[in-house]
């Protein structure tokens, strides 16, 4: 088993469940969507995972796969994933047999997002009891890896059986598409991740107990793949986190007071996941969400401040994903996006240093390049005047050198 530093450029994406207020057109909301991914896919972003939600009204997208295949052909680059599939729902076999169809029509654009399931609500209504979903979750990628792998499988499980099962279709990517498994707080994801050699991804990266847990959810990556023969590699670790950024501190905090308490409420009193702090007013809010690290809602520089401090904790990862939130209106939202692609990603890609250090030489040196321009535009000058002297002179020789015309 071997494991490799993150390469150092860090690639960028969006994390979109998505979050849309009750009250809004759900229509509407869906086709902002996908825009988004457009804009993302123009704007050079590197993926887009979308979520599986069933209840609780926010977030709206009920299958990923339906809503890739949506985006797909509205886009050109940007790889898709679901965000995830929550395999407790799903039959193995059916799920891996769409993605495997779904990895054709992208062209080899998909990516295989899983986990156990997050709102308690989904489960109830399906009769899932919550306490085994995680178990769940780990008997079905079992079964996916070994279906998308070509493998003929025999399997049963007190919900689930396959009897001699393979796919009749072959993934357009090879072996399979990336397989990354969702994690927030316990060890869960990434055991499941270790065990089997998937990606992580991180949901709950800069959460006060998840960003605490990044150097421990690696370990035991490290420790699951050596028990068990399997590779893991930083470079496909994925951090989730949200963030807001605009030209002033000032004009992101005026903003997100679009969206971001309306966010908050559905947190504290729908989904129950411990995401947001409870404060007095919009003000403290924000200065909360800041001081805490959950979030970002300030300026270019806070959002590299924060990519650095996650590179710290973390050891190294290879790819940053956007919570989307729509805190703010579309248009800010869009413009927060164009400051990450056009400011922040560079900083950790390497794609500015040569220009700077190309600008930086030219300047160093100028009075030697100005001197050597200007020396050669005053022999230019003077090679003109020359030659124009030397065409006079040729003429006045040929007028003398003329004979007199005979007189009549």
């Amino acid at each position: 088993m071997t494991t490799r530093e993150a390469d150092g450029r860090l690639q960028f994406g969006i994390f979109l469940a998505p979050f849309h207020p009750v009250g809004q057109n759900p229509t509407l909301a869906l086709e902002r969507d996908l825009q988004l991914i457009e804009h993302l896919d123009a704007l050079g972003f590197d993926e887009a995972w979308f979520g599986e939600h069933h209840s609780a009204g926010y977030e709206i997208i009920a299958s990923p796969e339906v809503f890739i295949a949506a985006a797909a052909p509205r886009t050109k680059r940007i790889r898709l994933g679901t965000g995830v599939s929550s395999l407790p729902y799903h039959h193995p076999f059916m799920l891996a047999d769409r993605m495997v169809l779904l990895d054709h029509l992208t062209r080899g654009r998909v990516m295989i997002g899983v986990g156990p399931g997050a709102l308690p609500s989904d489960a109830f209504m399906m009769g899932i009891d919550p306490a085994k979903q995680r178990d769940m979750m780990e008997e079905a990628l079992e079964a996916i890896l070994l279906l998308l792998a070509g493998e003929t499988v025999t399997m049963q499980t007190d919900w689930f059986t396959l009897s001699k099962a393979r796919l009749q279709l072959r993934p357009y990517q090879h072996p399979f598409p990336e397989v990354a498994v969702a994690a927030q707080v316990s060890p869960a994801g990434p055991r499941a991740a270790g065990r089997f050699g998937c990606s992580l991804l991180s949901i709950g990266a800069t959460s006060a107990g998840g960003f605490d847990a990044l150097g421990l959810h690696w370990d035991v990556m490290e420790e699951r793949a050596q028990e068990f023969s399997t590779t893991v590699d930083r470079n496909r670790w994925r951090l989730v986190g949200p963030m807001h950024i605009a030209d002033s501190k000032e004009q992101a905090v005026a903003d997100v007071a679009f969206g971001l308490e309306e966010w908050v409420d559905y947190f504290q009193r729908v989904a129950a996941l411990p995401l947001a702090p409870n404060t007095e007013n919009f003000e403290s809010l924000v200065d909360a969400l800041n001081a805490s690290g959950f979030a970002v809602i300030g300026t270019v520089d806070d959002a590299i401040t924060q990519l650095e401090r996650l590179q710290v904790q973390s050891g190294g990862f290879g790819t940053f994903l956007l919570m989307g939130h729509e805190w703010a209106d579309t248009e800010a939202t869009r413009h927060s996006y164009e400051l990450i692609a056009r400011y922040v990603a560079p900083r950790f890609q390497g794609s500015s240093e040569s220009l700077t250090a190309s600008r930086d030489w030219a300047a160093e040196n100028r009075p030697e390049f100005i001197g050597a321009a200007g020396n050669a535009v005053m022999s230019a000058i003077q090679k003109h005047h020359e030659e124009k002297a030397g065409k006079a002179e040729k003429v006045q020789a040929a007028g003398d050198a003329e004979p007199a015309a005979p007189r009549g």
